[in-house]
């Protein structure tokens, strides 16, 4: 509290000139006043099986963050109930720094707004420290599809209404939402295969047991570099340099969509300003280190960043984004 009076006091009372570097100081006092934290390891909880693309993220990250901060940080996978399981485990955590959470959005914008009896809050449970990166996800489809772009698999959808099928993570998954709000907008009908993880999702998708999937770029690059899956597009913005060459799915006729994976390190409600500082300022140290940024890249994802009042930020813009989409869609727990 005192960091934040100082920094509004000399943001008045400075220069312009000055101001900017007063309030990029403030950051690294609040972090000063951590004491000697951390001083055992840090455990951080990820609501994922390993190695898929956010348990990889997490132990690449975490090793550069505990190589900072001077201790181990122990990945501690928590997987089950489209993350509930983890972040419940976080929720309910002592507020010392020592347990962390990689929360993202299946755990605080798409639980939120699908889950009943949700047993944390996705808001008031938490302390966001910093968001680490955002991923576009890739739609894809069976080459015995014989489609090669968004307006195909549309006018396919609309020929036979009901009688595609498409691949999920599991139900209320960022794979299984990014095709219901496909489906809103292109105004097609599709039927929902739900899958007990990834893993097993891709393996019948290689089969050609479901013909459509919406998936993480890193989880499907080496089967559509083999040709055994068509890119359709990407659920993000812009391109990506990891697909060149596949456009975007808002720029094939369906202006507006746009949806993507990101993830971020949250602490338990709570957990003194001092210490959310330091691993901020360690968080942001280590996302500026090139072999972090390689791996991100390589994974579809960009990093992100900044402060822990922006991760809060973009934490509720995305639970109400979202949130308006499933009541869009009427999309229920299956």
């Amino acid at each position: 509290m005192v960091v934040a009076g100082v920094a509004g006091f000399l943001g008045w009372a400075l220069p312009p000139g000055m101001r900017t570097a007063a309030a990029q100081a403030a950051p690294q006092a609040a972090a000063q006043g951590a004491g000697k934290y951390p001083d055992h390891p840090i455990r951080l909880i990820v609501p994922f099986s390993p190695g898929g693309g956010n348990d990889n993220v997490a132990r690449t990250v975490g090793r550069r963050l505990g190589e900072i901060l001077g201790q181990a940080i122990v990945v501690e996978n928590r997987a089950g109930a489209g993350g509930t399981v983890g972040a419940e485990t976080v929720a309910r955590a002592a507020p010392d720094g020592y347990t962390l959470f990689l929360g993202g959005v299946g755990s605080h914008a798409i639980n939120p707004n699908l889950r009943k009896n949700l047993p944390y809050d996705a808001i008031k449970d938490f302390a966001p420290i910093t968001l680490l990166a955002q991923a576009s996800m890739v739609l894809v489809a069976q080459p015995s599809l014989h489609i090669r772009t968004v307006p195909e698999l549309i006018a396919l959808a609309r020929k036979e209404p009901g009688k595609l099928d498409y691949a999920s993570n599991g139900n209320g998954s960022s794979s299984h939402l990014a095709a219901v709000m496909f489906a809103t907008d292109a105004k097609v009908q599709l039927t929902h295969v739900p899958y007990k993880g990834l893993s097993p999702a891709l393996t019948d998708l290689l089969a050609g047991q479901v013909p459509l999937m919406f998936s993480s770029v890193v989880a499907i690059l080496p089967h559509i570099k083999d040709g055994s899956l068509v890119p359709l597009g990407v659920t993000g913005s812009h391109e990506l340099p990891s697909l060149p060459g596949v456009p975007t799915i808002a720029s094939q006729g369906l202006p507006g969509y746009e949806t993507s994976s990101w993830y971020g390190i949250l602490a338990p409600a709570g957990t003194p300003r001092a210490i959310v500082m330091k691993l901020n300022q360690g968080l942001n140290e280590a996302l500026q280190d090139p072999k972090i940024r390689e791996s991100l890249a390589g994974d579809g994802a960009e990093p992100a960043g900044g402060t822990p009042e922006q991760f809060a930020e973009h934490i509720k813009r995305e639970k109400d984004r979202l949130g308006q989409a499933i009541r869009q869609s009427g999309l229920q727990m299956e």
